[in-house]
């Protein structure tokens, strides 16, 4: 849309941060900060019909990489943005729609950081860096949380003593959000019947959603929740926990660690974290197998306990970046699921072409790049321009 307002959208994850320029639907140029804090940082800048650049820096947290993004805008000629808007992993119990930036928003949110230790510090670096760098540019704050806030009370409470629960305000949240909601819009009618989304990159969860309502989730309080990940164990025995503090002597920050930086696909393969690595690895490396082995086991099985919660499956969708690019992965989750409907093309899957699945099946397979930033941009420009441009007409 011309003379849409420019919106920045910025996507801090624990060591990186996702940026991207957005005109209406139109992507004008994104890119990413990776290795954030350490020597081999660099930057990666793209535009519609260029390669990506690579450019290196040095970036020693995700504030100076968030004002360091707006010199690459420049040195590039991308425009000045209108807004930013960000995304935060918890919004609590209280923050349920995209919200303007203030500084009691900010203050509230700084509670929540015992939610998400490893994301929420990340994205509100963020948007103190913009606001300190920018002060009169507006910010939105789109959180991760709020797509999974109607879940019943059957899926969202914990089996924890209804004292302790309220008073704590632990229940189960849900993340990914900003994707589920993006791959929804994309299935059109489809997300009227019985849908298995699996958002399956380094952080992976699934949802379950119903009439285009939300059912059911894997991650609970925290994205340390579900079935196992790049470096998180998911669902855990807390009983493995306590052993681990009576008799190891583990304190918090080591248990911390051990859940969310030194296990799932990196402590069963002691090698890797990345997927692509470890199905390159397998065939000549029992461990690098068991773990491919178990994430897809893991990742089938939530599959067929959601159909059982919905009473049946009518549409299961991949999507980020285990879902969008690993075909193997795909077919092992599938593989065990021909009871449900469940029917890959091999010839569609091995070339991640939409829809996946074959004739005759009773389920549809789908394979769906989500584009979290995009949802973004839209979430921020209705909250931020939406009020002038009604009042305009």
């Amino acid at each position: 849309m011309p003379g849409a307002p420019i919106v920045l959208c910025l996507n801090a994850g624990s060591s990186s941060l996702k940026f991207s320029v957005w005109n209406d639907a139109d992507c004008l140029g994104d890119g990413e900060v990776e290795e954030i804090g350490r020597p081999g940082a660099f930057a990666w800048l793209r535009t519609p019909g260029t390669p990506p650049r690579r450019l290196p820096g040095q970036w020693a947290d995700h504030g100076a990489a968030a004002a360091g993004v707006f010199a690459l805008l420049g040195e590039h000629a991308l425009p000045a943005p209108a807004g930013v808007g960000h995304r935060l992993v918890h919004g609590g119990q209280r923050h349920v729609v995209p919200e303007r930036v203030t500084a009691a928003l900010i203050a509230e949110l700084r509670a929540l950081i015992p939610l998400a230790p490893l994301h929420l510090p990340s994205g509100l670096a963020g948007v103190e860096a913009v606001a300190a760098r920018f002060p009169a540019l507006p910010q939105v704050v789109c959180f991760d949380t709020a797509f999974h806030r109607e879940l019943p009370e059957i899926a969202r409470r914990l089996p924890l003593p209804r004292t302790l629960a309220d008073a704590a305000g632990i229940e189960r949240f849900g993340f990914h959000g900003l994707s589920y909601e993006y791959v929804l819009e994309r299935l059109g009618p489809a997300a009227r019947g019985r849908v298995v989304i699996a958002h399956l990159g380094s952080g992976a969860s699934m949802a379950a959603v119903r009439a285009g309502r939300p059912v059911d989730t894997t991650m609970g309080l925290t994205p340390a929740g579900g079935f196992m990940m790049g470096t998180r164990t998911g669902d855990l025995d807390p009983g493995v926990l306590l052993y681990l503090m009576r008799e190891q002597g583990y304190d918090a920050p080591r248990l911390d660690r051990l859940v969310n930086k030194e296990s799932g696909l990196l402590g069963v393969s002691g090698a890797s974290a990345d997927m692509k690595v470890l199905l390159e690895r397998r065939d000549r490396d029992e461990a690098a197998a068991l773990a491919v082995a178990m994430f897809c086991y893991q990742a089938r099985k939530q599959v067929g306990a959601f159909a059982a919660a919905m009473g049946g499956l009518d549409t299961l969708v991949f999507t980020a970046g285990i879902g969008e690019r690993a075909a193997t992965v795909r077919a092992e989750i599938c593989a065990g699921l021909v009871h449900l409907g469940v029917r890959l093309d091999p010839a569609r899957n091995a070339a991640h072409e939409d829809p996946l699945s074959a004739p005759g099946g009773g389920c549809a397979v789908r394979v769906v790049p989500t584009r979290e930033d995009l949802m973004i941009a839209r979430h921020s420009r209705a909250v931020l321009f939406a009020r002038g441009r009604e009042e305009a007409r």
